[in-house]
């Protein structure tokens, strides 16, 4: 049996109101699609930039043919090598609005110089907007000019004999490491970074490096063989690394962690040089070298590129986009002098 045209039509027409009033008690229905599609395609926009700078990295890396692996997004054991556009900052502060964070320091001797600018720069590009504690180790507790501080952000002062040689001043820092993250820093905070005095803050620097146990690509290494790596290669050494061995060499000026990673760090690296110290031998880049060996057998769970850390007298400063942490320009002997 036909049905009439007009019946047809009302009936459409009726269908039409249904949906429409359908929609506007559920205007959620309506704009999901546009939703989903807004979403993905912010996220294909961000996956593309990440792409992107990837891609530019390996096209330099491909034209001058040197190692590959320094300029990768993820390490062999899977572990995130962070370069600038491979996360979503929003998200992070997020994730970490209640996080602890410290900032682990040492000013001793002449390199008290270097230690307002140093804040000040952190003041300005460090963990903006996050809880901040400053621990600063110095022998000149008294000559310590203090910036001024955001909210949330506590200054303290630990006073420590300095060593005549720099080398042991160097050193000392893993004993003063092992010992407050053993006791104190473990109710205070829950991640430590640690960094050198004689640098200033250039860039943003922010919860995008806190992880498990956090290295940092050495500036002047990422993009050698392993063989030109400055490991410890005397196996008299607690820092002792084999030739095969090895992924990165990582610098001691800029690492961190969960406060206990940190404190297990500190106390091998420690008994490392204890160690050495009886057989009356040095590893040959001090610290950095037990760090090294540390890190060879308990990888990092997240590694820092080079923007995180340079050095404007470096070669191949092209793969560097943001230099987010630079070495200060010093007569380095002068410095070092113990008076």
């Amino acid at each position: 049996m036909l049905l009439s045209r007009p019946y047809v039509i009302g009936s459409v027409f009726v269908t039409i109101l249904f949906i429409v009033g359908f929609c506007f008690q559920n205007p959620e229905l309506i704009f999901q699609a546009k939703q989903e599609l807004k979403c993905n395609r912010s996220q294909i926009f961000i996956d593309k930039s990440i792409e992107l700078a990837h891609f530019e990295r390996k096209q330099l890396i491909n034209s001058v043919g040197f190692r590959k692996s320094g300029l990768n997004v993820i390490t062999p054991w899977l572990a995130p090598i962070i370069w600038d556009g491979t996360y979503d900052i929003d998200i992070l502060d997020n994730q970490h609005k209640d996080t602890r964070i410290g900032l682990f320091v040492f000013a001793v001797k002449k390199y008290i110089r270097f230690l307002l600018p140093f804040l000040e720069s952190a003041e300005q590009f460090f963990m903006v907007g996050h809880k901040v504690t400053y621990y600063v180790f110095t022998d000149k507790v008294n000559d310590v000019v203090k910036p001024k501080l955001a909210t949330d952000r506590i200054l303290q002062l630990h006073e420590v004999t300095a060593d005549q040689r720099w080398q042991d001043v160097s050193m000392r820092r893993m004993e003063a490491l092992t010992l407050f993250t053993k006791e104190q820093m473990q109710k205070e905070i829950d991640y430590l970074i640690c960094a050198d005095v004689d640098m200033v803050f250039n860039d943003h620097m922010g919860v995008e490096i806190l992880g498990d146990l956090v290295a940092t690509l050495h500036p002047g290494f990422f993009l050698s063989e392993r063989e030109s790596f400055t490991y410890e290669r005397r196996p008299i050494s607690a820092a002792y690394i084999p030739d095969s061995q090895g992924d990165f060499y990582y610098m001691a000026a800029l690492y961190g962690g969960k406060v206990e990673e940190i404190y297990k760090l500190s106390l091998a690296c420690q008994k490392g040089i204890t160690e050495d110290k009886k057989k009356s031998i040095e590893a040959v880049w001090q610290e950095e070298s037990h760090l090294n060996r540390y890190l060879v057998y308990n990888k990092p769970t997240k590694v820092l590129s080079p923007e995180y850390l340079w050095d404007t007298n470096l070669p191949h400063g092209e793969f560097i986009k943001k230099r987010r942490f630079l070495a200060v320009h010093k007569n380095h002997n002068e410095v070092r002098n113990k008076k």
